[in-house]
């Protein structure tokens, strides 16, 4: 087990009566598994994600974390965790601008102490080589498709050899054939044995995933495995 939720409640107080985002949400999720959370607008998807990925405060319930009570973390444990256990992925790709895509995949490692500066840039090497940006490694993110920045993302939120990987809409801001591209590393990346949850809204990248979270209102409404997992040759399945 590596995440398990019990009765997570978030309220949000902007100087009036509290809005609650999350319900008493009960959640477990096992090492290697691929998890896209669904649900429209305001559904809480985005708030149950930050929790997660400790970017976010519960006001209530428990959350453990690889067997661990995440209420008794303080803020440098909290930290550690973020740099070194969790590898984020968002939609807006978030590189640094006039920065080349290889010192933006070594952002990570600065904080670390188990990777010295070789054999971090060694394996960001590596990492961009195996998502087919070698020759786009002095390049800086605005040089860049849309596509090869997501990509780019995706071997900054890796190179820390992370437990688990957090995708905020990774094919959102993407055409189809890039989304699709994206799809299939996050898949392949799951089949090496990454833990993946994938927030998004659109079903057919939710069925790329094994299994289906849907949020109501704060609520779980649906939990369901993905029977059927692949991606056609001409597109993303519907």
């Amino acid at each position: 087990m590596l995440i398990k939720l019990e009765n997570i409640v978030k309220e949000y107080t902007d100087g009036g009566a509290p809005t609650t985002a999350l319900r008493n949400v009960g959640l477990t999720i096992n090492e290697g598994e691929f998890v896209a959370v669904m649900g429209a607008s305001g559904s809480g998807k985005s708030t149950l994600m930050h929790i997660i990925g400790f970017l976010d405060k519960k006001t209530s319930g428990q959350y453990f974390f690889d067997n661990e009570n995440a209420g008794d973390f303080d803020d440098l444990k909290l930290a550690e965790i973020r740099n070194k256990k969790i590898g984020f992925i968002f939609q807006a790709y978030n590189l640094l601008a006039r920065t080349s895509v290889l010192d933006n995949v070594l952002l990570p490692t600065i904080y670390t102490t188990h990777l010295n500066k070789n054999e971090a840039g060694q394996r960001a090497r590596q990492l961009l080589s195996k998502l087919g940006l070698s020759h786009r490694i002095d390049h800086q993110p605005n040089q860049l498709s849309g596509g090869e920045q997501q990509r780019a993302a995706i071997a900054r939120a890796l190179i820390n050899q992370p437990r688990l990987i957090l995708a905020d809409e990774p094919t959102g801001n993407l055409d189809s054939k890039s989304g699709q591209e994206v799809m299939e590393i996050l898949q392949d990346l799951n089949e090496e044995g990454h833990t993946i949850i994938m927030v998004t809204h659109e079903k057919y990248v939710a069925e790329c995933a094994r299994r289906i979270i849907t949020l109501k209102d704060g609520q779980i409404i649906s939990d369901q495995k993905v029977q059927e997992r692949r991606l056609a040759k001409n597109g993303l399945i519907k």
